[in-house]
C-alpha cells in the first residue's frame, strides 16, 4: 500500500475536525474559493516575485507594480474570483495596506531569501508520507536557517502561539531531518496586524512534534480503516462550507 499522504493543514483539518478531513481529504468534495484565502494566495504571490528582483529593487513601489499582474494571473487560473471581488479597488486597496504593513516588518533589500514555495517531504513511518510547502526559508551566510511564514490575518491572542507555531515546527522538522541542521529560528509575519511571533526551536521540541505527527497520522489511520470519522462541533463550524451537510448541524 501506497504510504497515507499528509501535510500540516490536513492534519490540521482532522484534529479541528475527523468529518472535516473526511469532506476534504477521502471524499474530496469541492468548496468554492474563499475570498480571505484567495487574497492570502495574492499576497503570497507578490512577495515570492519580489524576491527574484535584485535586492535594490525589492521597494514598496515594486511590490504594488506586481499587484495587478499576479492578479490577472489569479483571476485566469480561477475565474469565478470575479463574481466575489465587486469592488476591484477595494480589493487593490486592501492588498496595498497588506502589503504597507509588510514593509513596515521587514526590509527585503537588506537580505537574500534562499527559497520561497520549497516543498518539504520525508516519509516519517512507514505508512505515513508528510510534506508542506514553505513561504521562504532564508539562509545566512553563517549557515543559519529561518522559516518564514506569511499570514494575511491577524497574529492569535496571547495563549495561542504555540499552536499558531504547530505548521512551522513541522516544517523545521522535516527540513531537520531531511538536512542535518537544526533551524535557527521560525517566524510567523501576520500582515494583518503587523506583528511577529517568533520561536527558536530545539531538539526536544522537534522530536515531541514528531511524536504528535505520528500519533495523528495513527488516528486517521485508524479511522479510515474502520470508516468511523466523528464530527466535532466547535465555532469553527460557522465558517464551514460543509455545515449544510455535516450530521452534526442537520
Amino acid at each position: 500500500m501506497e504510504p497515507l499522504r499528509l501535510s500540516p493543514s490536513r492534519m490540521n483539518d482532522f484534529t479541528n475536525c475527523p468529518q472535516l478531513y473526511k469532506y476534504r481529504a477521502i471524499d474530496q468534495l469541492p468548496e468554492p474559493p474563499s475570498i480571505d484565502a484567495e487574497r492570502g494566495k495574492l499576497i503570497h504571490a507578490v512577495l515570492e516575485d519580489l524576491f527574484e528582483l535584485p535586492a535594490e529593487s525589492r521597494t514598496f513601489e515594486s511590490a504594488i507594480e506586481l499587484l495587478p499582474k499576479k492578479w490577472s494571473a489569479q483571476l485566469e487560473g480561477t475565474p469565478e474570483l470575479a463574481a466575489l471581488v465587486l469592488d476591484e479597488k477595494e480589493w487593490f486597496d486592501r492588498a496595498q495596506s497588506l502589503l504597507t504593513n509588510y514593509f513596515s516588518l521587514e526590509k527585503p533589500s537588506t537580505f537574500e531569501s534562499t527559497y520561497r514555495e520549497l516543498h518539504l517531504e520525508r516519509d516519517i513511518s512507514d505508512e505515513i508520507y508528510l510534506h508542506g510547502y514553505v513561504d521562504r526559508l532564508d539562509i545566512a551566510p553563517t549557515g543559519e536557517v529561518r522559516i518564514v511564514d506569511y499570514k494575511t490575518g491577524k497574529s492569535p491572542k496571547p495563549g495561542w502561539e504555540e499552536k499558531a507555531l504547530f505548521q512551522l515546527r513541522v516544517y523545521a522538522l522535516l527540513y531537520w531531518q531531511n538536512e542535518g541542521v537544526l533551524p535557527r529560528l521560525l517566524q510567523l509575519i501576520y500582515l494583518g496586524d503587523s506583528k511577529i511571533v517568533k520561536s527558536e526551536p530545539n531538539e526536544a521540541q522537534l522530536k515531541s512534534t514528531e511524536k504528535i505527527l505520528k500519533n495523528i497520522g495513527a488516528e486517521i489511520l485508524t479511522a479510515i480503516d474502520q470508516n468511523d470519522f466523528p464530527t466535532k462541533k466547535s465555532r469553527l463550524c460557522d465558517w464551514c462550507f460543509f455545515k449544510a451537510i455535516c450530521p452534526a448541524h442537520n
